[in-house]
């Protein structure tokens, strides 16, 4: 990203609001509009996303590209809504193509175990009914870079000691179920003269992963701003207490904490990084110099 550029980022879906008029629902969303290109980076549950762009007076037609950071239905089953608001007549004529980059795992048919019953966790809407409504997927397992400055990370390996995948999060192959490990978690990262942002959609593979795997494959160690789901709800005092400390010695600038973090991780986060810290709720909207 040049420097002088802005870069506007506003949280469309999220569990809590910050802004009158906007709906809350279980899920993420945010657009990301640079001077070069507009980004959907998740699309919520169901409808919000399209409420809140309305109320906050964004034109979901100017997305050029849909970002997913992974399969399950609360960051993706918004997407259909999206495309059917962007694509109005499809009667009368055939629908815009939109360019959406993911994992090929978002198609893994997953599945969350909760009090011993096995819940449907994935995509709400078919392949084709999807493309039928203009979606036109990209489905890499690597860092894939939709600009100089913006890539998708690809799978995250797990590094650090502390960070773990769920245990109750599922995928069935076959006629069996095995744990999901979660490949299509991805996030979106953003080089500018600030360093790094990085967008998180859940960070199952963990936090601090997701942040060393983002230096590592832009070749940028400062960190400016991190936003978006930690997972850090169920995460256990250690884990939180060594996040705090890695997000420390990374020397991160901003985190704005949204989805899964959770309330006692985000005021733990919050009392160790002071100003640092924000909740990124639906109506927050940032504006970046990168001067």
């Amino acid at each position: 990203m040049k420097k002088d550029d802005k870069i506007t980022i506003t949280t469309l879906c999220d569990n809590s609001v910050g802004h009158v008029g906007v709906l809350a629902e279980w899920g993420l969303s945010m657009l990301i509009e640079t001077p070069s290109n507009t980004i959907l980076f998740d699309t919520g549950h169901q409808t919000t996303c399209v409420h809140n762009a309305k109320v906050l007076g964004k034109d979901l037609s100017k997305v050029d590209t849909i970002v997913l950071s992974h399969g399950h239905m609360d960051h993706t089953g918004g997407l259909l809504p999206v495309l059917k608001s962007i694509n109005t007549d499809l009667y009368t004529k055939k629908p815009r193509k939109i360019d959406i980059i993911a994992h090929p795992d978002i198609w893994q048919a997953k599945y969350d175990i909760a009090d011993e019953s096995c819940v449907w966790a994935g995509m709400l809407a078919s392949r084709e009914l999807l493309e039928n409504n203009g979606a036109s997927f990209t489905l890499s397992p690597s860092p894939f870079w939709l600009t100089d400055d913006m890539v998708m990370t690809g799978e995250i390996p797990m590094q650090t000691p502390y960070e773990h995948l769920d245990e109750d999060m599922v995928h069935k192959h076959e006629n069996h179920f095995a744990q999901d490990q979660l490949a299509d978690d991805q996030a979106l990262v953003i080089k500018t003269s600030k360093g790094l942002i990085v967008v998180l959609g859940c960070a199952h593979r963990g936090l601090i992963n997701t942040l060393l795997h983002a230096q590592k494959i832009t070749n940028e160690q400062r960190i400016y701003m991190v936003l978006g789901g930690t997972h850090l709800l169920f995460a256990s005092k250690e884990q939180i207490e060594k996040t705090i400390a890695a997000l420390q010695e990374l020397n991160v600038q901003k985190i704005g904490v949204s989805h899964c973090t959770g309330l006692p991780a985000s005021a733990k986060l919050s009392l160790a990084l002071g100003e640092k810290f924000f909740f990124n709720t639906a109506g927050t909207q940032l504006e970046i110099d990168t001067d």
